[in-house]
């Protein structure tokens, strides 16, 4: 049950669509612009770089705040387990950024409340996660292949970790269970970005710049 009350926990946090409520307050729906993702990259591209950073602040935070949440409810009551609440916490926010129900289950592919996931898990995961993906980016301006290279990063870590003990004394079912669940993020990552995937290895995927212009003209729908 407490398993649920985590994953319920995070989908309302993750309700909150950064890139949606933004772009309304410009003037436009972000989902019919560009990508016609609700998310940042997609913000990033059509209305600028502070809307990009605007967008990933909100949305990796509310990742962070369900997390939080969840370990100030069960920290104390489930000490052994609490990673776990925890991830299903986190899975719930980027589940419920992903597929808002009030936006017919159309939002984003879950890359910055994954990013707040990471923040909030576990400091290990913080610098592999940020090398990795600003590594990436920098290197190639590619957000799609720093994404898809944190999330390898994150399954790995993460048994990794499980394996020398540093999620303390969890039985070896609830580890193998932390692994599914970041298994399963980590397929539906993948599933979100396979068109990105294919752009990528046919050498079309579109580059994205912080201190260049991206901008989408708004008056031009995708």
């Amino acid at each position: 049950m407490e398993r649920v009350i985590c994953l319920l926990i995070g989908y309302v946090f993750g309700l909150f669509q950064t890139a949606f409520f933004y772009g309304k307050i410009h003037g436009i729906d972000i989902r019919q612009y560009g990508s016609g993702n609700s998310g940042t990259t997609n913000a990033l591209r059509v209305l600028g770089t502070k809307a990009g950073l605007i967008v990933f602040a909100g949305d990796c935070l509310k990742c962070v705040a369900a997390v939080v949440l969840v370990r100030l409810l069960y920290g104390g009551a489930h000490p052994d387990t609490i990673y776990l609440m925890c991830l299903y916490g986190g899975a719930g926010a980027v589940l419920g950024h992903n597929f808002p129900f009030y936006m017919g289950f159309k939002g984003g592919k879950g890359i910055a409340a994954t990013a707040g996931l990471i923040l909030a898990f576990h400091p290990y995961f913080v610098v592999v996660g940020a090398v990795l993906f600003f590594g990436t980016f920098l290197t190639t301006h590619y957000v799609s292949l720093g994404s898809l290279l944190v999330y390898a990063g994150f399954m790995i870590e993460m048994v990794v970790c499980g394996e020398l003990g540093v999620f303390g004394a969890m039985s070896r079912g609830q580890l193998y269970e932390m692994y599914a669940v970041t298994a399963f993020l980590t397929i539906m990552a993948y599933w979100k970005h396979r068109q990105n995937i294919v752009r990528l290895f046919h050498g079309e995927e579109r580059k994205t710049y912080l201190l260049k212009k991206n901008k989408i003209d708004v008056d031009k729908k995708n």
